[in-house]
């Protein structure tokens, strides 16, 4: 697609003008590249020229949507959400931060878990590795030390506090890293893969998790 536009450019553009002073080869030539054109779907020229909506809502999964929003603030339950996405996910995309911020959320609206961000976050912490999200029990400190990442994914957090992020994963309550393979992964429901993720939602069979 950009190789025909390129083509066209320097065809029109940049050929020196002794090679259009031929009116035979001038027509030649435009008859080329309209026929070049007319084989090209009027939909993707569209695209070329009209950035796509990602989302209904307006939501784009890239850093440099994220760092054209404001700067996110809130209360406790936004920075438990923040922090999660920092220590669980900001190395992702993120496309696969919010698919992480999801999960929680859909923890907290789950009668199988706390009815709060920062109690579904902490769920299980004070026994080293018997938590939920490793981060908060694995006896390291949790010390922001990327400030711009965390700013990105608290902007995450607040925007799916705020109900304005479309659904991703299906409703899944459980994720792992494709470097690991749980047992209750076994059991449960994948509902999708986004980026080094793997989601899924509860069944009726029991699990360990």
């Amino acid at each position: 697609m950009h190789r025909l536009f390129v083509t066209i450019i320097i065809s029109v553009f940049l050929l020196p003008f002794a090679a259009l002073a031929n009116e035979d080869q001038a027509r030649a030539l435009l008859r080329t590249e309209t026929k070049g054109l007319s084989s090209v779907p009027k939909d993707h020229l569209q695209n070329m020229i009209v950035t796509p909506v990602v989302s209904g809502s307006g939501v784009q999964f890239s850093r440099a949507w994220l760092d054209a929003q404001p700067k996110a603030k809130g209360d406790a339950q936004w920075k438990c959400l923040s922090e999660a996405l920092y220590f669980e996910a900001r190395g992702e995309t993120v496309k696969g931060q919010f698919a992480v911020a999801e999960v929680i959320m859909n923890r907290v609206k789950s009668t199988r878990f706390p009815t709060s961000l920062c109690g579904v976050i902490n769920q299980g912490t004070g026994k080293k590795y018997q938590c939920q999200f490793t981060y908060t029990c694995d006896g390291h400190a949790e010390e922001i030390g990327e400030p711009t990442a965390y700013a990105r994914v608290s902007k995450v957090a607040r925007v799916i506090i705020d109900g304005k992020s479309p659904a991703l994963t299906n409703g899944a309550t459980h994720y792992h890293t494709t470097a690991v393979n749980p047992r209750w992964a076994k059991v449960y429901t994948k509902t999708a893969r986004i980026g080094v993720h793997i989601f899924y939602r509860h069944t009726y069979r029991s699990a360990s998790n």
